[in-house]
């Protein structure tokens, strides 16, 4: 498949409800907003078509998964084909009874489904209990091929973790998109707060660095339970600057414009990928070393 050397982004950061056809509307108005705009690829945040349930662990909260293709990818793909983009979302997948994944859908201006990604990395700390509902991914570290370039789908807890911006940079990868749903506790202290996001930030940051890659996060907003969405997606560049960021504390659609060959200008001066000793790094697919 060809990719473009320029390409419009659209993150969405949304607020979500209670109401999962509420939240769909919102989120195909906000496509559609955003492709009036010129944006060629659009972001939904993780999780979209509802409140963020982990919070709690409640065996009522299964009924919001669906099966893939389903009712939800239905109008996603309707939206893709009607505007002509590509589109990256995230939903609650329910593979059968009792297997359920955090699952990123990619699709094509054509509106065909052109690859998922499931959630790798699970986390299961207070307030997001996702082991509860989610089984690890097992699609790997694939990027995904469309006419917006080749994109390296990750979700949420998997931003911590450098292999797998790493992996996905060795196979091709020209972006790395995180759907994301992260946000403080309610009465933690505002210096913790403060550093739980720039450290947020910082560790996508280094992965566009690392890789030579653009970044886009997304982020939902607002207050739901215990939990404040502290959104500021954002989008970095290849040298780590922050190119676009949204505020913390509203919806907004973050729009810019990337030339993907700054990838290639950025690896020439930072050679990071010729300078890999591969011949020095057994033992990273190990759990932990003793020396």
């Amino acid at each position: 498949m060809s990719h473009p050397k320029k390409i419009s982004v659209a993150l969405i950061q949304m607020s979500c409800s209670a109401d999962p056809a509420r939240n769909l509307r919102t989120a195909l108005d906000k496509i559609a907003s955003a492709a009036k705009k010129g944006a060629k690829l659009v972001c939904l945040p993780e999780l979209f078509r509802s409140l963020y349930f982990c919070q709690k662990q409640d065996y009522k909260c299964f009924q919001l998964a669906e099966s893939i293709p389903g009712p939800t990818t239905q109008a996603l793909s309707s939206a893709a084909k009607k505007h002509k983009i590509t589109l990256v979302s995230s939903l609650f997948e329910k593979r059968t009874g009792g297997l359920y994944h955090n699952t990123a859908v990619v699709f094509g201006p054509n509106g065909k489904i052109l690859g998922t990604y499931r959630k790798m990395h699970i986390p299961d700390d207070p307030g997001f209990n996702e082991k509860f509902y989610f089984t690890p991914g097992d699609t790997g570290f694939q990027p995904i091929d469309t006419p917006a370039g080749r994109l390296g789908v990750l979700v949420c807890w998997d931003q911590w973790y450098p292999e797998a911006a790493r992996l996905m940079a060795l196979r091709g990868a020209q972006i790395l998109i995180y759907p994301t749903a992260i946000g403080w506790a309610r009465g933690e202290k505002k210096e913790v707060c403060q550093d739980q996001r720039s450290a947020w930030q910082t560790i996508q940051r280094s992965h566009a660095i690392a890789n030579g890659l653009f970044v886009l996060s997304i982020n939902r907003t607002g207050r739901e339970n215990n939990l404040d969405f502290w959104g500021t997606s954002f989008i970095s560049n290849p040298i780590g600057h922050v190119v676009s960021e949204a505020p913390t504390d509203r919806p907004e659609i973050l729009h810019a414009a990337l030339n993907l060959s700054e990838t290639t200008t950025t690896r020439q001066h930072w050679p990071f990928l010729r300078d890999r000793r591969i011949d020095a790094y057994a033992g990273l697919d190990q759990r932990f070393l003793k020396t």
